[in-house]
């Protein structure tokens, strides 16, 4: 049985789609996990018939919220505004009977058109594929056992996507799901390819020199800016 976790905050925009991407799940359960959204997010997901909670807000915190309640032996953390592909479940089930592998997501694909995209899907891929390090806009999922036996997610405010995956590495392998979830392109729309490619690059340089989780997630909200730096 799955168990798919989606945190939200304030996603009325995308989680009737997201949730109707899902809906037709044959052994699994739906769990939302609302962080204070102040929009119809909660209303438009118990129209739908999931499982709703309420939690603190903070992705990591919401996601473990999820995960101790859920009654699937797999786990799979899902973005509000990702679809995965129709044959998810079968894929899911797939890959984590291989041997050695403990954990896995999908290839990503950003749902925009914009220039510079597809180049970084294929370097997003190649880093998925060849370091074993997807993000959470992938979709990870993983057997239910190894969450807990790590620990869940880390409480941080930003990046704890990237340590629940270095911590998965000791356990295992992770592996690549060759069809891709669709993740919206929001946020490169926003500021533009090079400038997202740039600040999520510079991110996770600064985490590794010491910056406090909470200041980066400050930045990575509001925008990168070298002034901010130190």
């Amino acid at each position: 049985m799955i168990s798919i976790v989606i945190p939200v905050l304030n996603e009325a925009a995308t989680i009737t789609t997201a949730l109707t991407n899902i809906e037709n799940i044959n052994d699994g359960e739906i769990i939302v996990v609302d962080g204070g959204s102040r929009d119809e997010t909660v209303e438009l997901a118990r129209s739908l018939g999931v499982k709703i909670i309420l939690s603190a807000p903070g992705r990591a915190r919401q996601m473990n919220a999820g995960a101790e309640v859920a009654k699937g032996d797999i786990l799979l953390f899902l973005h509000a505004d990702t679809l995965l592909p129709a044959d998810f479940e079968t894929l899911i089930c797939q890959t984590l009977s291989r041997s050695q592998v403990v954990a896995g997501a999908f290839e990503l694909q950003i749902d925009a058109q914009l220039r510079g995209v597809r180049l970084i899907e294929k370097m997003v891929n190649w880093r998925s594929h060849f370091c074993s390090l997807p993000y959470g806009d992938q979709a990870i999922f993983l057997k239910a056992e190894i969450f807990h036996r790590v620990g869940g997610f880390p409480d941080l405010p930003i990046m704890e996507d990237f340590e629940f995956i270095r911590q998965l590495k000791c356990q295992g392998r992770i592996a690549i799901v060759p069809q891709p979830a669709i993740t919206s392109g929001r946020r490169w729309q926003k500021l533009g390819p090079i400038r997202t490619t740039a600040i999520n690059q510079l991110v996770i340089v600064a985490y590794f020199l010491g910056v406090p989780p909470r200041r980066l997630a400050c930045w990575y909200r509001q925008g990168f800016s070298f002034k901010s730096l130190f």
